[in-house]
């Protein structure tokens, strides 16, 4: 499933254009990223919990040349899945 499937199902759900669902499905995932810039958890219950971790600057090898190389500290996004979405997939 990518954006316009949910953009699709949203429509059929709510009604109205697809222009508006889209904007709906757009000003969500908006509103994710922009808590999660600003260092804020999303809670969707029964979906998960949204959160920005930082990851230490580490050594890494580059596969190709086996040359140890620096990679930067950076704040990389976080995903924990609800227990209901556990069992849905289960």
């Amino acid at each position: 499933m990518n954006k316009q499937a949910i953009v699709e199902a949203v429509n059929q759900t709510i009604g109205g254009t697809k222009a508006s669902a889209e904007r709906a499905v757009d000003t969500m995932v908006n509103s994710i990223i922009d808590s999660l810039k600003k260092g804020e958890e999303v809670s969707i219950a029964g979906l998960g919990i949204f959160s920005a971790k930082d990851r230490a600057a580490r050594t890494a090898r580059n596969p190709r040349s086996g040359e140890a190389i620096q990679v930067p500290a950076m704040r990389v996004p976080k995903f924990r899945a609800a227990k209901a979405l556990k069992d849905a997939v289960k």
